[in-house]
């Protein structure tokens, strides 16, 4: 059953443009669903490396993380006032 997920502009932006990344990638068509889903699926693969998983979780405890609230605020702000940024684009190999 679907679920709807409320996103900060700044975020849904950012992740409209992953999703348009791995498209290109993959040369055929991504949702937003299934971009989502593969960046749980790297995720999860990083973090069951133990090392990767340890320094992630370094990383996260010793990081000043706003409460969700601000950070809703923050990034709705933040896509307000930000011009949308071109994404660089991939180089294509020459034959």
């Amino acid at each position: 059953m679907a679920k709807t997920v409320s996103l900060p502009n700044a975020v849904y932006e950012d992740l409209q443009a992953v999703t348009e990344e791995l498209a290109g990638m993959a040369k055929k068509p991504i949702s937003l669903s299934m971009a989502i889903y593969l960046l749980t699926a790297v995720y999860r693969a990083h973090v069951s490396e133990p090392c990767a998983r340890d320094a992630f979780r370094q990383r996260l405890v010793t990081s000043n993380f706003m409460s969700p609230e601000e950070f809703d605020r923050e990034y709705d702000v933040a896509s307000l006032k930000e011009q949308p940024k071109e994404r660089a684009k991939a180089k294509r190999k020459e034959k």
